[in-house]
């Protein structure tokens, strides 16, 4: 198996260059980055100086694996909000290209699985920011969980744009969607350039709607999420690895197995203990 491990560096809570170190001291070969404030998003880069974070970057050994380039909120779903939002992601592009990396990882809000309003904004938002990105070269990678995965991949293939493609993360099918990662592999495809490592469990099932939601709005709604599913360190949870990385090394994906720790007391020492198992199951 021809994979590289990579860590998203927010996973660590910790500043830039201990999450650099603590990267590099776990065996990562890269790093993923936010690219805009998030409620994860301890570190607060200023991109303003992005010569000097490739160098720190370098320097630890390490390589830029993606951007993470969440915009928050609903994603595109907002017709009102999608001009500030398209604008913002074409700098995250600009951000990418001189950082060397041609990969943004995003979410772009819960996809309907029939035409309705919300679907054609998010559609059209994504058809200019594409077009932006495919210039220089860089992936729009969309991440799974809040659709199953053969509606995000009807999805993708009828906006019809190059460079958008699929960030895979399993646990999110098997916590929210209750999908088979594996399967959903094979589904998706060529689509995925680029993965998140990560295991779960589903508790109960959910309406995957109204999860995501939550998370947009600060869950004003008071939902119990945890009492749907629960984020676990790699290994440990519902992700059969084994098999998911066989169907990985069978499509012929090459790319960045990226652990993202959301949850937990010690997440130094998950994130390390993580890229041990995946390299093992890489064996």
């Amino acid at each position: 198996m021809d994979f590289k491990t990579g860590v998203l560096l927010d996973s660590f809570r910790l500043s830039l260059d201990e999450s650099l170190q603590k990267a590099s001291e776990a065996g990562a070969d890269g790093v993923q980055i936010f690219a805009v404030p998030h409620e994860m998003a301890v570190l607060k880069l200023d991109f303003t100086d992005v010569k000097k974070l490739k160098r720190k970057v370098r320097s630890s050994g390490l390589e830029i694996a993606s951007l993470c380039g969440d915009i928050g909120g609903h994603g595109f779903e907002s017709l009102s909000e999608n001009k500030s939002k398209i604008k913002k992601t074409f700098q995250i592009i600009d951000y990418a290209v001189e950082l060397g990396t041609t990969i943004i990882t995003t979410h772009i809000g819960v996809i309907p699985e029939n035409d309705s309003e919300k679907r054609d904004n998010i559609q059209q938002a994504l058809i200019k920011i594409c077009r932006y990105a495919e210039k220089s070269g860089v992936f729009i990678a969309v991440e799974t969980g809040p659709e199953r995965s053969e509606v995000l991949k009807k999805f993708i293939l009828e906006t019809g744009e190059k460079s958008l493609m699929v960030n895979f993360d399993p646990a999110n099918l098997v916590m929210v969607q209750g999908e088979d990662p594996v399967l959903a592999v094979y589904n998706l495809n060529d689509l995925i350039v680029h993965t998140h490592a990560k295991d779960g469990k589903m508790i109960r099932k959910c309406d995957p709607v109204k999860i995501y939601n939550a998370f947009a709005e600060g869950n004003p709604d008071n939902i119990d999420i945890d009492s749907y599913f629960l984020e676990s360190p790699i290994g440990k949870g519902d992700v059969n690895f084994p098999a998911y990385l066989a169907a990985l090394d069978e499509i012929g994906y090459k790319g960045y197995l990226t652990i993202e720790r959301e949850s937990g007391r010690n997440r130094v020492k998950d994130v390390k203990e993580g890229i041990k198992f995946l390299k093992g199951v890489m064996l």
